[in-house]
């Protein structure tokens, strides 16, 4: 492709990203979480978590009918800990493609207050089963709690409520290492000696060959379950949330806008000093300019800040001629983008391909969530930026470059 027609298509992209900005800018309102007002399967869970601590699908509204779901709520009120329970089937192919990992972190990236939080979910494995998440640390040993639940003598045979009931005290006990070290002993230990006494006297051998028939299977199911709950409890934690928000510390707004009028600032000087016959890139710098400009007058927050920083960059690039990979995808205000990568945004099937810091880059890599910028919905929820609908959010749209076509100049694949 020649750079005539490089300089063209570029001109056209920023141009039209500009529009998008001044349009984003005066539209009234902040965007939801899902496009068309139809919340996700997590927004609706999370939603209804703003009201109760217990979310039930009508699919076990039966077996944890209204009366227990109040019941369950007024003892994890007690607790006096952020527990919250999510009792949903999980299959392959819904919405959270049978994962309760993915369930779970779908869940905690969407509840407006996320800075503690302990959550009991269905197990997508096993679907009489619960598994407990924790964050930010494991002060609550909530994994083990939930896990041993399931393997007390007393709960053999114990419906849906009860098990999470089971669960939420065992949480609450913040004993949950011991409790999972019992159960799975008591499940793997020896069998308990028969009571002597005139009811039983000398009736052993007699009961010896019946007694096989139906211990020797009850056993074999019994290390069988035993197996499925170590393995379960091997799991690596999972990479849940799979973004965290950035904190005020890392994106104090003063600062970046400060960053950003001395940003604009240079790229407008370095346009006007530039030599219009050795710059092919010019027009497409004072389109950068212009835009960036606008942003920042208007700018109502970080995203609105980044987009001017993003804009700046492109119009430096123009200037060179030189043009690199875009700002970080997840967070702008890590700096220009260091390679690209595959990312599958949580509750979506298909993957993205994005421009990342190396810093995102190696969160992605050993499972760690990387840091996001947040925006905010209508409700006043802080939200990923990239989730705010399209129509409504050029910075969304964009991906601050990383979701344009190459084509266009913006997101060089190294």
């Amino acid at each position: 492709m020649s750079t005539e027609v490089d300089q063209g298509a570029a001109k056209r992209v920023i141009t039209a990203l500009a529009a998008l900005l001044l349009t984003a800018l005066t539209t009234t309102g902040t965007a939801g979480a899902a496009d068309g007002g139809t919340p996700s399967a997590g927004q609706r869970i999370a939603n209804a978590l703003r009201t109760s601590p217990v979310y039930v699908d009508e699919a076990y509204a039966e077996a944890v009918p209204p009366s227990r779901q109040r019941r369950l709520a007024d003892r994890i009120r007690r607790t006096g800990l952020p527990i919250k329970v999510v009792l949903t089937p999980l299959t392959k192919g819904d919405a959270f493609d049978g994962e309760s990992d993915l369930l779970a972190g779908t869940v905690r990236d969407r509840l407006p207050e996320r800075r503690d939080l302990v959550l009991i979910t269905s197990d997508g494995d096993f679907p009489d089963s619960l598994q407990g998440y924790e964050w930010p640390g494991d002060t609550h040993q909530a994994r083990k709690a939930v896990a041993a639940a399931g393997f007390l003598d007393e709960m053999r045979g114990a419906g849906l409520a009860d098990l999470t009931a089971k669960a939420v005290d065992l949480v609450a006990e913040g004993k949950g290492e011991q409790r999972y070290e019992e159960a799975m002993g008591d499940l793997g230990g020896s069998a308990r000696p028969t009571q002597s006494g005139s009811g039983t006297a000398g009736s052993g051998s007699g009961m010896t060959g019946w007694w096989l028939f139906i211990a020797v299977p009850a056993l074999a199911l019994t290390a069988l379950a035993t197996r499925a709950a170590l393995l379960r409890s091997r799991r690596p934690t999972p990479a849940v949330p799979h973004v965290v928000f950035a904190t005020a510390r890392a994106a104090d707004e003063a600062r970046v806008r400060r960053r950003a009028e001395a940003e604009v600032l240079a790229l407008g000087e370095a346009t006007r000093a530039a030599d219009v016959a050795a710059t092919p890139g010019l027009q497409q710098a004072l389109d950068a300019y212009a835009a960036a400009g606008t942003v920042l007058d208007g700018a109502r927050g970080l995203p609105d800040l980044a987009g001017a920083l993003a804009l700046a960059q492109e119009g430096r690039d123009a200037l060179t001629g030189s043009p690199g990979l875009p700002l970080c995808f997840f967070n702008p205000l890590h700096g220009r983008a260091a390679l690209r990568t595959g990312w599958r945004p949580l509750g979506r099937r298909d993957r993205l391909d994005v421009a990342v810091c190396q810093e995102c880059a190696d969160a992605l890599r050993n499972r760690r969530a990387p840091e996001v910028l947040p925006d905010t919905d209508e409700d006043g929820r802080r939200v990923p930026y990239f989730e705010v609908p399209a129509g409504r959010s050029a910075w969304a749209a964009s991906g601050y470059g990383s979701l344009m076509s190459p084509s266009a100049g913006l997101a060089r694949a190294r």
